[in-house]
């Protein structure tokens, strides 16, 4: 018959308590709740965006500093920047100039246009997203606000893609960049913002996507980063955009360098593969740890045996037959009273000795 307790509900409660607080811990470390970010699950966030380059065979990784842009290599390399919430300074600007010339595919997506044309501008692209809400009340899904732009071109970028939705997103001014994506002749920039079609605003057709070259690399500019997000990816014609962007690259670098913080385990792990003394400094301590066990592996389980010994001979000493009886009775709930009782005085004798 085993001598093991029998874990007690408190015990039980208690162990599933930490696991659900360890849980926890570990999800609330390498998730995210940011708009567009690469971590985030819920609707607003990219990570089906990370699958589907991924699945396009494309070698996915993150980055959060545009130091990351040159340690990759540029050519056969696609960028994602959604949405930057800051401005790139200059520095960090011209590592991303650096990449696109080099021969990287960079993708900029934005519906306010401030800080991405800022980007734009100091890679040397042409195209501007606009900025002013982009409606169309003639070829749309659910809403005015989500145009859904049919007229693609003749492009290696967008072939196979027969539209593109977008969410509240607006146009891209070409500037002499090549339309990729343009709405249907029923669009409108809606100037006044107030939702209708004003006597200063008048429908047209919109580009929402271009590309040109800059040095031997290419810049697309996209006029609603919405398009790219968890929620957007199933609607009419996105993923298909996505996956043949991906397909063409070997590899999808996602910029995370000027968008919301990244969860803090997912910046360690980031941290970590991007600093060499780190990546020394954690195999030299795993290597210490390791030679220290290989000479005493018995050390720390020699340590706990001693203190739970000290522990239960100190309780021992302190308890009356009775205490023994009833300790045994908890332990053992399968015994008659008897053999409780005989196993009781058989220890006080041996304490007694």
């Amino acid at each position: 018959m085993s001598d093991r307790a029998t874990p007690t509900i408190p015990q039980v409660a208690l162990a599933a308590l930490t696991l659900a607080v360890v849980a926890a811990v570990v999800v609330a470390g390498t998730t995210s709740s940011a708009a567009f970010g690469p971590y985030n699950a819920n609707w607003e966030g990219t990570t089906e965006l990370r699958s589907v380059a991924g699945e396009a065979g494309a070698d996915v990784s993150v980055v959060r500093g545009t130091a990351g842009y040159a340690s990759t290599p540029a050519d056969g390399t696609v960028a994602f920047v959604l949405s930057p919430e800051s401005a790139y300074s200059p520095a960090a600007a011209s590592r991303v100039a650096d990449f696109v010339r080099s021969g990287g595919t960079l993708v900029v997506a934005d519906d306010v246009g401030g800080r991405a044309n800022g980007l734009l501008r100091s890679v040397n692209a042409s195209a501007r997203v606009n900025g002013t809400p982009l409606r169309d009340a003639g070829s749309n899904y659910r809403s005015p606000a989500m145009p859904v732009a049919t007229g693609v071109a003749n492009h290696s970028l967008v072939a196979g893609v027969e539209s593109l939705t977008l969410n509240y997103g607006t146009a891209v001014d070409p500037r002499g960049a090549t339309p990729l994506v343009n709405t249907s002749g029923s669009a409108y920039l809606d100037a006044d913002r107030d939702g209708d079609l004003g006597p200063n605003e008048s429908l047209a057709t919109y580009p929402v996507a271009t590309v040109e070259r800059v040095g031997d690399g290419r810049v697309v500019a996209v006029g609603d980063p919405s398009l790219f997000i968890n929620a957007m990816l199933d609607r009419p014609g996105n993923r298909r955009f996505v996956r043949v962007l991906a397909v063409q690259h070997d590899r999808a670098l996602f910029d995370a360098s000027h968008s919301a913080s990244l969860p803090p385990l997912r910046l360690a792990l980031l941290a970590v593969r991007e600093s060499a003394p780190l990546q020394f400094g954690l195999v030299a301590l795993a290597v210490g740890a390791l030679a220290v066990w290989s000479r005493r592996p018995d050390l720390s389980l020699r340590a706990l045996a001693d203190a739970r010994g000290t522990a239960e001979s100190t309780a021992f000493e302190s308890v009356d037959a009775s205490g023994l009886a009833a300790h045994l009775e908890r332990r053992n709930p399968e015994w008659d009273r008897e053999r409780v009782e005989r196993v009781a005085e058989s220890l006080e004798r041996t304490r007694k000795r």
